[in-house]
């Protein structure tokens, strides 16, 4: 037995116990009929210089995240339209893509599939996603925790047959649920009428999206199927989408279980196995601490993690708001200066806005009640709504926060104010300066205001920030000057070609925190082996700030090197930061 094979035996032992060796056996079928279909052998190129099967990234990784119809015109499909504009307008400043779910789907725009093998005519089809990954590398939805209630599985429920009569959760629906951990405030059991009576469905999402039941193997070997087939598509990243939900087990809160854990170290061992290079990357909107376990850094000791390569810092966008709106970035300081440090195999992807809202619980053990619900209650004076979630007592509790990126950075606790576009790109470049990959929403690069009639039409809080814009509307906007499209646009296009040349934006290169006073945010990045360094300073304040007083960690740092802009150049001295000032410096030495 070779060491893959002996590490999916103990992870399926510890699924489905002696089920396992027959589960095992199948699973190596789906293995072998995708080597036999790749048309050449798995790639090697991402290999580390040891021979393992790590990925490689660099500084020039920069992903863009959007939907397949965030771009729409009535000459080509959707699909093809954002290749178009992201080939036009970003080109090599970018590396890769993710496009939200681009399957046959019936709520929640993409997330309640249909469809996992078929791509949503209305957008193209699978030869615009290898087009799309011929160009950039391609992260794609495995929408794995649940189903439309209009898939195929499901029709085999209502009617008995297989193989989808075995793939849900039944429920008695006098049974206590309370202990489970709800990201939203829908009851989580669902009524539905089936040939054999009513029957109460497990559905952590919306009644639409019916969880699967993954102590069914049967249900795991579908899943690594349609990942498989998506790999054979040219998709190069794996987003497992709401994976913490993944198992059940009543009595517990239903999130984080061991066997969820066990599954996306199964994956990940697949994906090393048969395609290096390839990603997974884990979709958990919860506290900071629970987020990053899905690195599995706890087996450190025991040899390289062997869970997700990537997960999304979910914290770093409440703590933005947090940081520019009050003007100060102490609670920042002290959460960036506390993260672990990762080991070369393991990386962040860092973002400030996405398709989802800006999520809440992030903040608990990082933000007092108080500070939160300021920052809430200033969202909603810029516009914006606040998604709420049940908790096991019964009570709900702020999920997330609806509103754009742009329109969040409106002004600060004082209302608004003539600083939007500078407190904006402040935000942008500090996020583009941490460790990790960064990723930026499409309707963050186009400074998109909210779409409030978006949110009348559907109903729905989150469509404040899914506006579909007609592609000649936003080439009108982002050529003219006088628009704050194009000026965002340009500004970000500019900041992301300067990162992608510099190697100390690398996602392993060292980070350190400086400690300054809390109107200034100074990072470090480096140094390299050739003594290379980044200085990155920030003015989280609208007003001047002087650099005479900056903490004796900063003015060493400034002392002991000669520093250069990374923009303008040169290494003209200042003496005071305008507001939300950006400064790039670097060192050769």
């Amino acid at each position: 037995m070779t060491p893959f094979e002996q590490t999916v035996q103990q992870f399926l032992s510890h699924l489905y116990g002696p089920r396992a060796s027959e589960v095992q056996r199948r699973l190596g079928q789906h293995i072998k009929h995708f080597r036999h279909a790749s048309q050449a052998p798995a790639s090697t190129e991402n290999t580390t210089a040891e021979g393992g099967n790590a990925p490689m990234w660099s500084e020039k990784d920069q992903w863009v995240i959007s939907y397949g119809d965030s771009i729409v015109a009535e000459d080509a499909p959707p699909l093809a339209v954002l290749n178009e504009f992201l080939q036009r307008y970003l080109g090599e400043r970018i590396s890769g893509v993710h496009v939200l779910p681009f399957f046959p789907w019936s709520s929640d725009d993409g997330f309640s599939v249909i469809h996992y093998r078929e791509v949503n005519p209305e957008l193209g089809e699978w030869e615009h996603i290898r087009e799309l990954a011929s160009h950039y590398d391609v992260m794609a939805d495995l929408v794995l925790n649940h189903v439309s209630r209009e898939s195929l599985w499901f029709v085999d429920y209502l009617t008995g047959s297989l193989p989808g009569r075995d793939y849900f959760i039944e429920v008695d629906p006098e049974t206590d649920v309370s202990e489970v951990i709800r990201p939203r405030s829908s009851p989580l059991l669902v009524p539905i009428s089936t040939r054999r009576g009513t029957r109460h469905v497990w559905a952590t999402f919306s009644e639409d999206q019916i969880d699967l039941n993954f102590e069914n193997p049967d249900v795991l070997l579908e899943f690594v199927g349609i990942l498989l087939f998506y790999l054979q598509q040219g998709v190069r990243i794996i987003r497992l989408d709401a994976v913490a939900f993944l198992w059940k087990r009543l009595g517990t809160p239903c999130i984080h279980l061991p066997e969820t854990h066990t599954v996306v170290r199964l994956l990940r061992a697949i994906v090393d196995e048969i395609s290096p290079g390839t990603l997974i990357i884990t979709e958990t909107n919860v506290p900071h601490a629970e987020n990053i376990s899905y690195f599995g850094l706890e087996r450190l000791a025991q040899g390289a993690p062997d869970e997700a390569h990537m997960v999304y810092q979910f914290a770093l966008p409440p703590l933005l708001l947090h940081t520019l709106t009050r003007g100060e970035a102490t609670t920042l300081q002290t959460w960036l200066a506390s993260l672990p440090i990762l080991p070369k195999h393991c990386t962040y992807l860092n973002f400030t806005a996405s398709h989802d809202g800006i999520g809440v619980r992030p903040l608990e053990g990082l933000l007092p009640d108080h500070e939160r619900d300021a920052l809430l209650e200033l969202m909603h004076r810029f516009g914006g709504f606040v998604s709420m979630r049940s908790n096991p007592d019964g009570s709900d509790s702020p999920y997330e926060i609806n509103i754009t990126w742009f329109e969040a950075m409106r002004g600060t606790r004082r209302g608004p104010d003539p600083w939007q576009i500078a407190r904006f790109l402040c935000s942008q470049a500090i996020m583009l300066t941490l460790q990790g990959i960064p990723a930026l929403y499409i309707h963050t690069l186009t400074g998109t205001l909210n779409d409030v009639e978006g949110v009348e039409r559907s109903g729905r809080l989150r469509s404040i920030n899914r506006r579909r814009w007609q592609r000649d509307e936003l080439a009108v906007l982002l050529d003219s000057p006088s628009t704050p499209t194009h000026d965002v646009f340009r500004a970000l296009s500019r900041l992301l070609e300067l990162r992608r040349a510099e190697p100390c934006f690398h996602p392993n290169a060292a980070q350190r925190v400086l400690p300054t006073p809390p109107e200034l945010l100074a990072i470090e990045r480096g140094p390299l082996h050739d003594g290379r360094r980044l200085l990155a300073l920030f003015n989280v304040t609208d007003t001047l700030l002087p650099l005479d007083n900056v903490g004796a960690a900063l003015e060493q740092a400034l002392s002991q090197h000669a520093w250069r802009d990374l923009d303008l150049q040169n290494s003209e001295e200042e003496t005071a930061l305008p507001p939300y000032a950006i400064r790039w410096m670097v060192t050769e030495a």
